[in-house]
């Protein structure tokens, strides 16, 4: 299978599955979610990345292979909720209309338990689990509007289990996202919206090299089913294809992609 340049992703994919959709990823100038803004415009959706670190939007266009009317990128603080409600709004007012949300954006510190602060704890609820739930909050009426939608939030295996590099908070949080994403899918389904969740194990993202030295990582994924460390891209893809009409009888679960780490 080939691959596009500097993201890794495979280009067989349907360039017109998501023509006509707009898309929100939070978190999306980096590491699975610059892999999912990019797997997304890449089978058609209009893609505006919500990120602290946003890029231009010509930077973006290239990045994602697309032409700049196919995306923008708006520096958005995710724990705000002011500043939340105006980039929805914002995005509304320019497209219209909003199909899918994927909440991305997240943290991981790996402090030990007895060396985090309450600022800390809360700040990596604040971003896990605070900016999930207030873009949900902004997207759910567009999409309850238009009788379809699609939101991915990003919980991971630490979300199942605990985290194997991140901090207490991150597992907390990381549980927390689940326990939305199941409550979300109940009461949204009736209106045409499903919520489902990602879990990903160790991926290859600046994040977990931050994390963990190169060594260890690849130490540790030896030991797994599929034993090597996850690409971004891989992630995506899944995510990709949970944001398209083939799921649409899935929703409230959380979908493991971790190379067989965990197993349940």
């Amino acid at each position: 299978m080939s691959t596009a340049p500097g993201l890794g992703a495979p280009t067989s994919a349907d360039s017109s599955e998501l023509a006509g959709r707009v898309a929100v990823v939070t978190g999306g100038a980096s590491g699975m979610g610059l892999a999912t803004a990019h797997a997304l415009a890449r089978r058609g959706a209009t893609v505006a990345v919500f990120d602290l670190a946003a890029p231009g939007r010509a930077d973006l266009a290239a990045t994602l292979e697309v032409t700049a009317d196919r995306v923008c990128s708006t520096a958005v603080d995710i724990t705000d909720a002011d500043a939340v409600r105006h980039a929805f709004d914002a995005l509304l007012a320019g497209y219209s209309r909003l199909d899918i949300l994927v909440n991305a954006a997240g943290v991981a510190p790996p402090t030990p338990f007895d060396d985090i602060t309450e600022n800390e704890w809360n700040r990596v609820l604040a971003v896990n689990v605070h900016g999930t739930f207030l873009c949900c909050r902004q997207a759910l009426p567009a999409m309850r509007a238009g009788r379809w939608g699609r939101i991915v939030n990003f919980s991971s295996t630490a979300g199942k289990t605990i985290s194997t590099a991140g901090g207490a908070h991150y597992t907390t949080a990381k549980h927390g996202v689940l326990g939305l994403t199941r409550h979300l899918a109940k009461t949204c389904g009736p209106d045409g919206v499903t919520v489902n969740a990602v879990c990903p194990g160790l991926i290859d993202t600046p994040m977990a090299r931050g994390l963990l030295p190169d060594e260890t990582l690849e130490r540790v994924t030896r030991s797994f089913p599929v034993p090597r460390v996850g690409q971004a891209w891989e992630v995506a893809e899944l995510v990709a294809f949970l944001a398209s009409d083939r799921a649409a009888y899935i929703t409230g679960a959380a979908v493991d992609i971790n190379g067989g780490d965990l197993i349940i």
